[in-house]
């Protein structure tokens, strides 16, 4: 279990560092957004520059994460980037993206791995 943990923690943390940083360098082409509601708010997003704080905070819990020392506060910081995530591929793209699963089953794998550092938010 405990090499099953360190891959997934290298992989979620490796998937958001590389991510945020090719939104600055662009050495992985990515492709628009279909047209529709996603394009739109994607546009939005990038025009007011909210987009260049998501992609700091995800470089910031890719770097917790992958840190193994900070773990859950990494995964305190990318959760709600990782939600966000699959209610626009869900809700506005209306297409299945592996990646966003992908990094969602490996945050869930290390939230219920760290549980225990977690158990003070969930307490009445």
């Amino acid at each position: 279990m405990k090499y099953v943990s360190l891959v997934a923690r290298i992989l979620l943390g490796a998937i958001f560092v590389i991510f945020s940083i090719n939104f600055w360098l662009h050495f992985i082409p990515v492709p628009p957004p279909p047209d529709g509601p996603g394009k739109a708010f994607f546009g939005v997003l990038i025009a007011s520059g909210y987009f260049t704080a998501v992609k700091v905070l995800e470089l910031l819990g890719g770097l917790l994460v992958l840190s193994g020392r900070f773990t859950a506060l990494g995964l305190l910081v990318l959760g709600p980037i990782i939600l966000n995530i699959l209610f626009f591929d869900f809700f506005l793209v209306k297409a299945f993206n592996p990646i966003s699963a992908f990094a969602a089953l490996l945050a869930v794998f290390l939230i219920w791995v760290h549980r225990d550092r977690f158990a003070g938010l969930v307490r009445a």
